[in-house]
């Protein structure tokens, strides 16, 4: 025990255990809380961060599976992707999250899912199967690096979830019909490269209908058989790339 403290009464010393007693909770409890409040923060900055790098995931294991033959699970996944690709920019306004590390990950999730492995479901079997696949990844590519726009929330050429969406509905549908995939992937790829205008969808921050169509596409993957899942699909994200604007076009 210090001098000064020797110097002291019982009750004083008694007090003043007691002070420090007090503050050291006191400390203990502000910590927490500090830590607490750094934990909240860090999980609103990544929030998104770890929705795109789910849909990467998604999109790695879709490439898996095709290349070894399981194209039926490929789809699925990249379905998950297309939704998971909905929610993160969503995700990441809502809670200001924004960031280039951000866009940069979700640019990289979207190529990896919407080019690469959608691609793969062409099931390329000669050289000029190979360049139309080649073709469709630089479509994306070049969507995605290339083709920014000045106008806020509006895209220049289709945005390539939905013509990966596209693509996996008409595969469920048709068993893999190599011959429709090819003619459908030629459309979609002219429908990217395109210079036109597409709106800003914005299903989560927008319409109380398009956030029905959401969870709707929960669902479908969820608990609905394929056939009824691919036909929903093919309506959502044909209704998108056909009629932008008639249906999709955002005011909110």
């Amino acid at each position: 025990m210090s001098p000064a403290c020797l110097a002291l009464g019982p009750r004083q010393r008694q007090g003043a255990k007691h002070t420090s007693i007090f503050q050291y909770t006191k400390k203990l409890f502000l910590s927490k809380q500090v830590g607490r409040a750094q934990a909240l923060e860090s999980v609103r900055k990544n929030a998104a961060n770890a929705l795109s790098m789910a849909n990467l995931i998604m999109g790695l294991s879709s490439i898996l599976c095709s290349l070894n033959r399981h194209y039926h699970h490929s789809c699925w996944l990249l379905l998950g992707g297309f939704l998971l690709d909905l929610a993160d920019g969503a995700v990441a306004r809502q809670l200001n999250a924004c960031s280039a590390l951000g866009a940069k990950m979700d640019d990289f999730a979207d190529f990896t899912s919407f080019g690469l492995a959608t691609a793969l479901l062409l099931q390329t079997q000669g050289v000029l199967d190979g360049l139309l696949a080649i073709a469709y990844v630089l479509a994306v590519f070049a969507r995605l690096c290339f083709f920014s726009s000045e106008i806020p929330f509006t895209y220049r050429g289709l945005p390539c979830p939905y013509a990966s969406s596209l693509l996996v509905s008409i595969f469920l549908l048709t068993g893999g019909n190599v011959m429709l995939l090819r003619v459908a992937a030629i459309v979609m790829i002219l429908f990217m490269v395109d210079r036109g205008f597409y709106p800003h969808d914005k299903v989560l921050e927008s319409q109380l209908w398009k956030k029905v169509i959401y969870a709707g596409g929960i669902l479908a993957v969820l608990l609905l058989p394929t056939t009824v899942t691919s036909i929903y699909y093919l309506t959502w994200s044909a209704s998108y790339i056909f009629s932008p604007f008639a249906i999709w076009s955002c005011k909110a």
